[in-house]
């Protein structure tokens, strides 16, 4: 299984191997605390979104992740990320996470998009044999989006995570935490399913 930058055209957004000319974009739409509510890595600074993708471009030369820009279709405007992690080219597997979109983008059809374009690419290109997803077992709208999409739950992984200390979106203290993570999985046999309800999703009512 050959993991390389490529970069995936879909009906709302295009998935852009992650550079650092898409900087400026992620910063422009990135820095809203809400955005990290969930998330372990706090970005809330035009410094941590640089060391944001940093981190995202060495783990890409370490072949281990491989990260996107998230740009919608018909503005050109850069308004997330999102990657392949943990690849485990041995057992063809991936993991895909570390997606956020901008609020303003949010419900727009986005994320499912962006979802269709990977899990396509990982089970029809890359001959995945499964694909992960992960979620803070506190992020109810987020499991539901997972399971919305035909992932299977698997289990709980307890005390998984350390997040840090931090400002809440309101300007509120939030003390440190152990979060547990939700595993979903997709497997090769279950895709023409997914396929067609992810086909399903991106119709109009």
């Amino acid at each position: 299984m050959t993991v390389s930058p490529v970069t995936l055209t879909g009906a709302v957004v295009r998935l852009e191997p992650l550079s650092q000319d898409h900087l400026p974009g992620l910063i422009d739409v990135g820095l809203d605390p809400v955005l990290w509510r969930w998330v372990p890595t706090q970005v809330t600074t035009p410094d941590e979104m640089r060391a944001y993708v940093r981190t995202a471009l060495e783990e890409r030369d370490r072949h281990v992740s491989l990260p996107f820009a998230i740009v919608h279709q018909a503005s050109a405007q850069v308004i997330g990320s999102t990657r392949y992690g943990n690849i485990d080219r041995a057992n063809r597997r991936v993991e895909i996470g570390w997606t956020w979109v901008a609020r303003s983008h949010q419900r727009t059809g986005a994320n499912t998009d962006a979802k269709r374009l990977l899990l396509t690419h990982a089970f029809e290109v890359l001959g995945a044999h499964r694909v992960e997803l992960k979620t803070d077992a506190l992020n109810q709208q987020s499991r539901a989006a997972i399971a919305r999409i035909g992932a299977t739950q698997e289990g709980i992984f307890r005390s998984h995570v350390v997040v840090p200390a931090r400002v809440g979106p309101e300007g509120e203290a939030i003390p440190a935490r152990l979060r547990d993570s939700v595993y979903f999985s997709i497997i090769a046999a279950e895709w023409p399913a997914v396929k067609e309800r992810l086909a399903a999703l991106a119709r109009p009512d």
